[in-house]
């Protein structure tokens, strides 16, 4: 049996801060909701979001720092003791996915309400929490509803748009990385979750003069893009559809560099390495990157190009049972610092 939970609704447009009750409503997700958001984010949207819902719902807010168990569970200890319906993040990506293990493990729906476009996790249902036993993400639950408010998008700095970019253009190697292990593994390949999945890879690429321009319109290629992505991944079952050695090299890069760059940029700079073993055309991969203005090197990353040579070599380690272009034995010192060369990343 092969399930796929998809997002039931999904409001693209502009001031929707006052459309979560109608949403919820016409989804009859029950009368009690559980918000959460940053202190940043509270301020952006969270706040006039939750005083609109206190109209219509019984509201309880939890101010979320970081993405960490200690604040799962203490969302989770909210939802028992108050008998909360459905959980609602508002934020970025750390936010999203506190809310999405959150209402997993209460087994309650949840309402995505990005404040970023940085990521395919505001409709997947994968969840990045960083003290977690896992060194990626884990698998959860999508959101019930996706409400992506293009203004509030827009005013993110723009960097996180261009990381969004990052994120969907690693699908390219990602599906390579898939059909690789289809043809050396025997695994599970969907046709139609790597279509979708290529596809809004390809729309980026196409539009990265428009996404370039920071606007209304921007914004909305990458949502569409990103949440795409998310689809596709649920129809796979699996977050291979987008994620393969790139986010393996990502993942690496959180573990061992002082100082990170966002996920997207990561996995931006990773795809081209990556494109280059596969063979792909990474030359036009970098120019798109450079075009929509993300990171195309460690120096732009800000990362010192020896955790660049060390990431890919323990990529592989990341999650072994995941095959990619890396193989079991992953590349050696020499073999990716020359790839990291000819690929101008160091």
């Amino acid at each position: 049996m092969h399930l796929m939970e998809l997002p039931r609704e999904v409001l693209l447009g502009e001031d929707l801060k006052d459309k979560v009750s109608q949403v919820a409503k016409r989804l009859k997700l029950g009368e009690n909701v559980l918000i959460l958001y940053g202190p940043k984010t509270k301020e952006i949207a969270g706040k006039d979001v939750e005083t609109h819902l206190k109209n219509f719902f019984h509201v309880k807010n939890l101010l979320i720092k970081e993405a960490s168990m200690k604040n799962v569970q203490k969302a989770l200890e909210t939802i028992r003791n108050e008998n909360m319906d459905w959980v609602l993040g508002v934020g970025g990506g750390s936010i999203i996915d506190v809310a999405k293990l959150t209402s997993f493990k209460a087994d309650v729906p949840f309402i995505s309400f990005p404040t970023t476009a940085s990521h395919d996790g505001i409709a997947s249902a994968n969840a990045s929490i960083r003290d977690l036993e896992a060194k990626t993400s884990i698998k959860a639950r999508p959101p019930v509803a996706v409400i992506a408010d293009v203004n509030i998008i827009k005013t993110a700095p723009y960097r996180y748009l261009a990381a969004g970019v990052g994120d969907m253009i690693s699908n390219l190697t990602a599906v390579k990385d898939w059909e690789l292990a289809h043809r050396i593994r025997g695994e599970y390949f969907s046709e139609y979750a790597a279509s979708l999945s290529l596809m809004s890879a390809k729309m980026v690429i196409k539009n990265a003069d428009i996404i370039r321009l920071s606007n209304e319109e921007s914004v909305r290629k990458v949502i569409k893009a990103l949440i795409s992505s998310g689809v596709a991944m649920s129809i796979a079952g699996s977050s291979r559809p987008a994620s393969g050695a790139e986010h393996l090299f990502s993942h690496a890069l959180d573990a061992i560099a002082p100082k990170p760059a966002l996920h997207g940029e990561q996995c931006g700079v990773g795809t081209i390495i990556m494109a280059y073993l596969h063979g792909l055309n990474w030359k036009k991969i970098r120019e798109t990157l450079k075009r929509v203005g993300a990171p195309i090197n460690a120096y732009e990353l800000e990362i010192d190009p020896e955790f660049i040579i060390e990431a890919l070599t323990i990529a592989h380690t990341i999650r072994p049972e995941r095959y990619t272009i890396l193989g079991k034995d992953g590349l050696t010192k020499e073999a990716a610092e020359k790839a990291a060369k000819i690929t101008g990343v160091i």
